[in-house]
């Protein structure tokens, strides 16, 4: 008799789990380069029908293993998809069309706000590794170096920090290629890089990625677009639509549990009476 007080459990665990996916992307509608997240499940039917059908161990030896009548919680995914784009006109301002990323030289944040410690000491303990984002708001610190706006350095193709002249033009070709505007010499080249499976890419904070073992670096098809800003790929209206419909799904399973709960308590205090 309990087992749909189970199933509806999982129900409303799975709906929380949305909800929790889907507010996140919400908020970060105007996060410049986010990708929004979603969420994998499965019904029991689903799982009870592919474990059935399983030949690849033998009928006498298989187990159904403690499955609950419910949902199975899958993963979180990324999507990738492109956002669309809006002019800025800063030139260091970039965006790219295709697939690629940025690569950028982290430093842990723990380190950064060490601010009683001397530039020199954390200098030489600071950790850094290579992130890969679509953010393209780059800027120039006060010695030319061009950086994140929380001052992480943006790679050469040659792994470099990008040092500049800030008295300087500049103009950025689709290929990455910084020039003087005045002399028309090639200053650096942005490195673009992109990965055969994006299944390797984990997430790392909101708009950057790091990859994992296996992940394997191609050549990236992306153009670079100075001026401009890739936006969020978060659509707020079908986000709202799919936040009615997750919630209702919560309320719904939250009924069935209520329904349950007042069936238990005629049984225990009205039925134990007879």
């Amino acid at each position: 008799m309990l087992k749909g007080l189970y199933t509806a459990s999982t129900g409303m665990v799975n709906e929380q789990r949305r909800v929790d996916v889907l507010s996140n992307n919400m908020a970060n509608s105007a996060t410049t380069g986010f990708k929004k997240e979603g969420t994998t499940s499965q019904a029991f039917k689903d799982v009870l029908a592919y474990k059935i059908k399983d030949s690849s161990e033998p009928y006498f030896a298989r187990r159904e293993g403690v499955m609950n009548m419910g949902v199975k919680i899958g993963e979180n995914y990324v999507d990738h998809s492109q956002g669309s784009f809006h002019e800025t006109g800063n030139t260091f301002d970039m965006a790219l069309s295709g697939k690629g990323f940025f690569a950028v030289e982290f430093t842990s944040k723990s380190y950064k706000n060490m601010a009683s410690r001397s530039r020199e000491y954390r200098d030489n303990q600071s950790e850094t590794s290579v992130k890969y984002t679509r953010d393209g708001s780059f800027t120039l610190n006060t010695k030319g170096e061009l950086v994140t706006k929380d001052g992480d350095y943006l790679l050469s193709k040659g792994g470099n920090h990008i040092v500049l002249d800030p008295l300087q033009k500049y103009s950025i070709d689709r290929q990455g290629n910084i020039r003087n505007t005045v002399t028309g010499a090639v200053q650096a080249q942005i490195q673009i890089t992109d990965f055969e499976d994006y299944d390797y890419l984990e997430k790392y904070g909101e708009t950057m990625f790091q990859p994992v073992d296996g992940a394997t670096e191609v050549p990236a098809e992306a153009q670079v677009y100075s001026g401009y800003l890739e936006a969020a790929n978060v659509q707020v209206v079908q986000e709202m639509v799919d936040l009615i419909a997750f919630t209702r799904a919560y309320e719904s399973n939250q009924k069935i549990i209520q329904a349950y709960d007042s069936t238990l308590q005629v049984a225990v205090n009205d039925l134990g009476k007879v």
